[in-house]
C-alpha cells in the first residue's frame, strides 16, 4: 500500500501567511507517511483579485509562489498536487492568468501541469451570491493524466466535479487517481460536494482527493469544508468537516484491480467520445 494526503485549509489573501500554513500541514502529512499530498484551490492567495498580478511576477521569476513550492517538495521528499496558482497561458507574457495545478515530484520538479477547464461562472444562494471566474481567469484546453509513486494521476479542480465526461476521459487515459482541489461554496457544498466526489470515483472505479477550502475567507465566501479520500468503490476513508487538517488513508491497489475486474464498466462502456449521433427527425 501506499499513503496519500489531503489537506483543508482556510486561506486567506496574504500570501506569505497562507504559505506559512500549507508548509506546515505538509510537513504534517510527509511526517505521516504521505508520498503524495493534495494542497486546496486556490491556497495561496484566497480572494484577491490581483491574480494577474501574481501571474506576471511568477512568469518573471520575480514570485514567491513556484520558488516556494519546489523548495517544499524538495526539502519535505513529498509529491505534491500545488491546489491552484495564477499562472499565464504557455508562451503568454500577459493577460488572464489560468487557474493552474502543478503536479511536482519530490525533487522539486513540475511533472504536470493542469489548467482548469470549467470556470465557475454561477449564481448562488449565499451572501456572495455571484461568480464569476472567467472574469479573472482563461479557461485551460486540455486533460492531463501523469505517473506518480502512488499511481497515475488525473488532475481536475473544483468545478470540474460537475462534468462526468471529463473523469470518464481521465479515466480513459489511464488514471488510477485523480485529484480534485476545490474551493467549493458553503451552499453548493452542502447539496452537492460528496455526491459529486463519490459518483467521480464510482463511475471512475478511481481514488478521489478531494481537497476543499473550509471556512470564512474575504470577499466575503465561505467555503463548506468536508474534505474527502474516496476509494474506488465510493467509500469514504478520510473527511473532516471544517478548519485545517491533514488527512491521510493508504491506497489498495490490490482492492483497486479486484473491483475492476469484477465491474469491467469501461470496457462495457457504449458511448465515447464522437460516437453518440442525434436521432433522425422521424425518431426525434
Amino acid at each position: 500500500m501506499t499513503r496519500v494526503a489531503v489537506i483543508q485549509m482556510v486561506s486567506q489573501s496574504d500570501v506569505a501567511a497562507n504559505l506559512a500554513s500549507a508548509r506546515a500541514l505538509l510537513a504534517q502529512a510527509a511526517a505521516g507517511g504521505a508520498r503524495l499530498a493534495v494542497l486546496p484551490e486556490n491556497f495561496a492567495a484566497m480572494g484577491r483579485r490581483d491574480q494577474a498580478l501574481l501571474a506576471a511576477a511568477e512568469a518573471r521569476g520575480e514570485g514567491p509562489l513556484l520558488p516556494w513550492l519546489r523548495a517544499a517538495a524538495r526539502d519535505l521528499g513529498l509529491w505534491i498536487v500545488a491546489g491552484t496558482l495564477p499562472l499565464l497561458p504557455p508562451g503568454q507574457q500577459g493577460g488572464k492568468p489560468c487557474a493552474s495545478s502543478l503536479l511536482v515530484d519530490d525533487e522539486g520538479r513540475i511533472a504536470a501541469r493542469y489548467d482548469k477547464l470549467h470556470l465557475f461562472d454561477a449564481e448562488v444562494a449565499d451572501s456572495r451570491g455571484h461568480y464569476r471566474e472567467s472574469d479573472d481567469f482563461a479557461h485551460g484546453e486540455r486533460i492531463v493524466v501523469a505517473d506518480t509513486p502512488v499511481g497515475r494521476l488525473g488532475l481536475t479542480v473544483c468545478y470540474d466535479l460537475r462534468f462526468a465526461e471529463l473523469y470518464v476521459a481521465l479515466r480513459a487515459a489511464g488514471a488510477e487517481l485523480i485529484s480534485a482541489p476545490s474551493a467549493f461554496t458553503a451552499a453548493t457544498g452542502a447539496a452537492h460536494w460528496e455526491v459529486l466526489v463519490r459518483a467521480r470515483a464510482i463511475e471512475t472505479q478511481c481514488y478521489l482527493l478531494a481537497a476543499n477550502q473550509g471556512g470564512l475567507h474575504p470577499g466575503p465566501r465561505e467555503t463548506y469544508g468536508h474534505s474527502l479520500i474516496v476509494d474506488p468503490w465510493g467509500l469514504p476513508l478520510a473527511c473532516r468537516a471544517s478548519g485545517e487538517a491533514v488527512l491521510l488513508a493508504d491506497l489498495d491497489r490490490s482492492q483497486q484491480a479486484a473491483i475492476r475486474q469484477r465491474m469491467p464498466v469501461d470496457a462495457h462502456r457504449r458511448l465515447r467520445s464522437g460516437t453518440l449521433q442525434p436521432l433522425s427527425k422521424e425518431y426525434a
